[in-house]
């Protein structure tokens, strides 16, 4: 179990690694459009790392409603 715990988190520090990489680099502002919708532009890195922060929190929160269900075949 704790070789579990430290696997997952060296991924997630690989994770902010890159993601502070690409927003550094990508400075410049974008805008996100869906359908007629249109957000303020943001910086790269800050859009980035809400995708990232509302994957994490949709993933969770799938992992929390379906329990043990979606488990890989083994």
């Amino acid at each position: 179990m704790t070789m579990q715990r430290l696997l997952l988190v060296l991924m997630l520090a690989l994770w902010v690694v890159v993601i502070t990489i690409l927003s550094v680099q990508n400075a410049t502002p974008v805008s996100i459009q869906f359908l007629t919708f249109r957000s303020v532009a943001l910086p790269f890195g800050v859009v980035l790392g809400f995708c990232v922060a509302g994957g994490m929190v949709v993933t969770a929160l799938l992992m929390l409603l379906l329990g043990g269900q979606a488990r890989l075949p083994r």
